[in-house]
């Protein structure tokens, strides 16, 4: 496979995860994980480091964050992609009410690594400061 077929495999899985992603259908999402798959998070928040397997993504990563947000309240609006090769750049946005009572509204930045088809490694990047003031309060 040659750079440009690998970018556009690449580009192909994390469009297909974030459209899952979008629907909100958690269990879809572990089809995209390899077993070792891991979930970086910067900073400092009591969630920030790395998670590793799809269970641990989905199943305590991901809970632990929304289980801080009103469900109802939640919406995703996805930005786009910027791929090359194995590395694919996702940008989003999450707005929800924060059970402490704040509004969030979050501008996120993921780096995903694409092997064989399915997503190897994230690394997400956002304003922590803002996520432990209106989130973790």
């Amino acid at each position: 496979m040659n750079e440009q077929e690998l970018t556009a495999r690449s580009r192909a899985v994390v469009q297909a995860y974030m459209d899952t992603l979008m629907t909100g259908d958690i269990e879809a999402l572990r089809a995209f994980f390899t077993e070792e798959s891991t979930w970086t998070l910067a900073g400092d928040l009591p969630l920030s480091g790395t998670w590793t397997g799809p269970t641990a993504i989905l199943e305590e990563f991901v809970p632990a964050m929304v289980a801080r947000l009103v469900p109802e309240t939640m919406e995703f609006t996805f930005d786009g992609l910027i791929a090359d090769g194995e590395r694919v750049l996702a940008e989003w946005n999450t707005r929800a009410q924060a059970k402490a009572g704040g509004r969030y509204d979050q501008h996120c930045l993921a780096i995903f690594t694409i092997r064989d088809g399915r997503i190897a490694a994230v690394r997400e990047y956002f304003d922590t400061l803002h996520a432990k003031t209106v989130v973790f309060a």
